[in-house]
């Protein structure tokens, strides 16, 4: 099938490279012309593992090609996926703007019946309003779907491969069907497509970032209960997760969710809720702690040092929001490094994989490190943001001789306190007994 993916960011750029790779005939088109060049000569813009290789080889294939010209776009597709970033607005809407651009611009370049399929995280309504502006310019008939991702970052290219279900909105079941068709070759093991009205599929979407960002947030505020009452919040955890009912799944203590998703889907709910009159009490309260659990980790190495925090260097261990991502969108670790500075604190910052977009962020606020022991050079504490599997069994031995205070603030919890007693190391995570000496 001939595919247009309008919008080369995360979400398009996987969507484009996994449909192309079975079979399909897939154009990227972007109104960026840097970020186009770049991608037809080999180049990724964003870190993603396996995506780099799977857009190359579509590439070279044939398969796969990307352009800033809509004329050539239009006439190519069977079938326009739009995947624009929908980034929040100041009170918490999603910005619509860029899509609204894009559909006012296509109508009138369409030249043949066209089905068009929303990616793209968007409030309920959205898929019909588009419509509308598309057929008011448009002279042929077009049908609006709704098919909203649900990609981990760190795990995108594996989800759309593999999907746990695909949910495809509709008020056109024809039209329906054909994006129904592309989805086959991922669901050969018998993962559903949900069919369903195109506001319940817009809905799902938000409903399940919400109740995941929940989650979160709920866990955190138990670890920050354990931690006032002297319990280990593992223990409770353990009880919590062989429930059943509950699960494991985003009961993972820490410093506070970021990213492109969580953040900006609560808000948009919540903004959404609003609008049809009721109330998000919980979602309100989710968001709320999600931003105070973000100053948790400060809050722990000011109690440590108090006024000596002044002229101390901290190292920071991980920027990205999570592991194997080079995304730092509302990232815990940039509250941190801020509330740092403003402290009077020196920071040395290391990243597998952020550190560009970290350079951008502070400039020569802080220094930045190529290597994560070279990072704790004369530093008083080391403070772990994310979970990079590199953290995980460090040398602990070489951490004590390169700090000059051997201090661990966990924000992620990865080490056993047994092993840090054994190290020598003071230790401060999340919810769980401190390790002193």
């Amino acid at each position: 099938m001939r595919v247009t993916v309008a919008g080369s960011g995360y979400v398009g750029l996987v969507a484009g490279a996994c449909l192309a790779d079975t079979g399909n005939d897939v154009i990227g088109y972007d109104i960026d012309a840097a970020k186009v060049e770049a991608l037809n000569n080999g180049e990724i813009p964003i870190f993603e593992p396996g995506l780099a290789e799977l857009v190359v080889h579509n590439h070279e294939a044939g398969r796969l090609r990307f352009t800033t010209d809509l004329q050539e776009a239009m006439d190519h597709a069977q079938v326009v996926f739009i995947s624009i970033g929908t980034a929040p607005q100041p009170d918490g809407s999603a910005d619509l703007s860029g899509i609204e651009a894009f559909a006012r611009s296509m109508g009138p370049v369409v030249k043949r019946e066209m089905v068009v399929t929303i990616k793209s995280t968007v409030p309920v309504g959205t898929c019909e309003w588009v419509e509308g502006i598309i057929r008011e310019s448009a002279k042929f008939p077009v049908s609006v779907i709704s098919n909203p991702e649900f990609l981990k970052e760190g795990a995108a290219v594996v989800d759309f491969q593999k999907p746990e279900r695909v949910v495809i909105g509709y008020e056109n079941r024809e039209a329906a069907e054909i994006v129904r068709e592309l989805y086959i070759p991922f669901v050969r093991n018998q993962r559903p497509i949900l069919m369903m009205p195109r506001k319940a599929a817009e809905m799902a979407k938000y409903a399940c970032n919400g109740i995941l960002a929940s989650r979160i947030s709920f866990i955190n505020e138990m670890a920050n209960i354990c931690d006032a009452a002297g319990i280990d919040v593992d223990d409770v955890r353990r009880v919590m997760g062989t429930d059943s009912r509950i699960g494991f799944q985003f009961l993972y203590p820490g410093a506070g969710y970021g990213g492109s998703c969580f953040p900006k889907d609560v808000r948009a709910l919540m903004h959404t809720a609003q609008q049809f009159g009721v109330d998000p009490r919980m979602l309100q309260s989710s968001h709320e702690t999600n931003e105070a659990q973000k100053e948790v980790l400060f809050g722990k190495v000011s109690k440590r040092f108090g006024k000596e925090l002044a002229g101390k260097t901290i190292a920071v261990w991980g920027i990205a929001f999570k592991p194997n991502t080079d995304d730092i969108r509302e990232a815990p670790s940039l509250t941190l490094i801020r509330q740092l500075l403003d402290a009077g604190a020196k920071v040395r910052a290391y990243d597998p994989e952020a550190m560009t977009h970290l350079r951008s962020e502070f400039g020569d606020k802080i220094t930045y490190h190529e290597d994560n022991y070279e990072a704790l050079d004369g530093a008083s504490a080391v403070v772990i943001c994310t979970e990079w599997n590199n953290f995980r069994s460090p040398d602990f031995d070489r951490m004590k001789s390169q700090l000059a205070q051997p201090i661990v603030f966990d924000g992620r919890n990865l080490y056993e306190l047994t092993a840090m007693k054994r190290a020598g190391l003071e230790y401060h995570p999340i919810g769980k007994p401190s390790v002193t000496f």
